[in-house]
């Protein structure tokens, strides 16, 4: 489990997505990994169709560093597709097979 500084995963707009804002964590790289791990872990075990990641506008070094997270090997081959969002840049979705 994350500790208390990790953030909250919350499915408010539709039972098969989750959302997850990395703002909480944004300077923290060990706990940034767990989250999206975690997060990953716990759509997969829920079947959920998508998670939502927030990493923000900003200088989009945070994008970069979920993007590369989402490249590793053992990462790709558990999700189908990642879409940047057309309407805002700040946020992308990484949806499940």
């Amino acid at each position: 489990m994350c500790a208390l500084d990790c953030p909250r995963y919350t499915e408010t707009m539709s039972k098969s997505v989750l959302h997850l804002d990395l703002h909480p964590i944004a300077k923290n790289g060990r706990a940034l990994d767990e989250a999206l791990r975690e997060a990953i872990a716990t759509a997969m075990s829920k079947r959920l169709k998508a998670i939502e990641i927030i990493p923000g506008k900003g200088s989009g070094q945070l994008m970069k560093r979920v993007k590369k997270f989402l490249d590793q090997p053992e990462i790709k081959g558990t999700y189908k597709r990642v879409e940047i969002d057309s309407r805002n840049h700040g946020r992308l979705f990484v949806y499940f097979r």
